[in-house]
């Protein structure tokens, strides 16, 4: 079975494509607040799946890294909004110290393709 690659770098992938699964790296964007990083994220994902012949209809699972719990509703106003209502994958989300001070997001995503 192939794998696939998605803006390879010398360090990781953005995504891999293994049989009818893509899995995300973790996605940073910049951005001022809370809000504007998960917006930014999330089409960065959606570029991601649409990318590897998917779509958020068809997440497994999701994993959300905070630099602060605080932070835990903001985020989760952006992301009810853009999970697909009755396809919401497994989800975990935790407070940790980010790449670098001004990322206050990070998120990554399994799916499936059809």
């Amino acid at each position: 079975m192939s794998i696939t690659r998605l803006d390879t770098g010398p360090r990781m992938s953005q995504a891999v494509v293994h049989g009818n699964i893509v899995t995300t790296a973790g996605q940073v964007a910049e951005g001022d607040t809370v809000t504007d990083q998960t917006k930014a994220i999330l089409d960065q994902i959606d570029d991601l799946l649409s990318r590897a012949g998917t779509d958020k209809t068809k997440l497994i699972s999701g994993m959300i890294w905070l630099s602060n719990m605080d932070d835990f509703a903001e985020m989760n106003a952006v992301w009810d909004g853009w999970v697909s209502e009755g396809n919401t994958p497994a989800r975990a989300c935790v407070e940790a110290r980010l790449a670098l001070p001004k990322f206050q997001v990070e998120i990554q995503v399994t799916a499936a393709i059809d």
